[in-house]
């Protein structure tokens, strides 16, 4: 009996195994064959079996050609530049908010906590109109203010207001009630204490944050015209063209997603800690 248990549950783990390869193989297919045929000739693109992964014959030619086309490495530095400055802010935001709604005491606090949740459930489109004639109104247009201030004031925010409540929620109070006694104030609990201890929140925000902005591509298409601020997502958008060359579209599609890959190999031990102890029950 024992041994037929230990055999039904050998048989589970491996055909459960079996399952997830073949799953990750079918997920991560796509990412590789465009990878690779970012190295390959535009005729064995076009010609050659899509099934074929390894190029025939490795060649540059097509990243060279992406930079001869676009200003990448203007359009690359928008892109690092927004993706490193608005995740900053919206952390300093939502991580003082969020002790706000945690930690302090004050009337209709519940109110604003589920305020900011609500603003989870638009659509981004619905606001577009209404944020794009913000912007126009304020003579923000065609300037990363307008990028900046959409990120900022968003559902993805509110979001991180929400992640920060439930990890700040785990933290114990002890330490802070300590701290109290001893004369600290609450703005310097919270840099002291609150913060050095949710370092992993820190780190899982801006991975998620950083990986939004630097993806975005509708609104900062909407608000910005000059070539020399594109970020790299919309300025990949102009090779399409009426024939666009995909070959140089994959390399510019490779490059653009290696800042995020190191970025989360950096953060994955805090990323990893930070969903396990936010516990997302709250309180």
């Amino acid at each position: 009996m024992i041994i037929s248990k230990r055999k039904s549950k050998i048989i589970g783990n491996t055909s459960y195994h079996i399952f997830m390869i073949i799953l990750s193989l079918i997920m991560i297919y796509p990412f590789i064959w465009a990878v690779m045929s970012s190295f390959k000739p535009v005729e064995q693109l076009y010609s050659g079996n899509p099934l074929n992964i390894i190029p025939t014959e490795f060649t540059l030619e097509n990243y060279k050609r992406l930079m001869e086309v676009l200003p990448f490495d203007k359009m690359l530095f928008n892109s690092i530049f927004l993706s490193i400055t608005i995740p900053i802010a919206m952390i300093i935001v939502a991580s003082l908010a969020a002790y706000a709604v945690t930690r302090i005491e004050f009337k209709g606090r519940n109110i604003l906590f589920f305020a900011f949740i609500a603003t989870m459930m638009i659509p981004s489109h619905v606001t577009l109109i209404p944020n794009y004639k913000i912007i126009v109104d304020m003579n923000l247009y065609n300037s990363f203010t307008a990028i900046f201030l959409s990120s900022m004031f968003t559902a993805s925010n509110a979001f991180n207001i929400f992640f920060f409540r439930q990890y700040f929620l785990s933290i114990p109070k002890d330490l802070e009630n300590a701290a109290i006694v001893d004369g600290c104030s609450k703005i310097g609990i919270f840099f002291k204490i609150v913060l050095p201890n949710a370092k992993p929140a820190i780190a899982t925000t801006a991975i998620l944050s950083f990986r939004n902005v630097w993806n975005s591509f509708l609104w900062p298409m909407l608000v910005i015209n000059d070539y020399d601020k594109l970020p790299l997502t919309v300025g990949l958008n102009y090779l399409k063209g009426s024939e666009p060359n995909w070959a140089v579209l994959l390399a510019g599609a490779t490059l653009s997603i290696i800042p995020i890959v190191i970025i989360f190999l950096v953060f994955q031990k805090y990323f990893m800690a930070s969903t396990m102890n936010s516990g997302f029950g709250g309180k």
